[in-house]
């Protein structure tokens, strides 16, 4: 039997310039924090984000 792992790769594009952030980050009450705040072009809110259980 194996444990769900409390920390999740996130990948982050950005909608306005397409850069691609690849970070680790924790599970928290529904929530994934990775520290996250704002892509190099300025964007603070146009993103598809993914995750995956690491």
């Amino acid at each position: 039997m194996t444990l769900a792992s409390p920390r999740v790769k996130v990948t982050i594009r950005c909608r306005a310039c397409g850069e691609k952030f690849v970070l680790k980050g924790r599970r928290d009450k529904g929530r994934i924090d990775t520290g996250f705040k704002q892509c190099i072009c300025n964007n603070e809110s146009e993103f598809d984000i993914e995750t995956q259980d690491m």
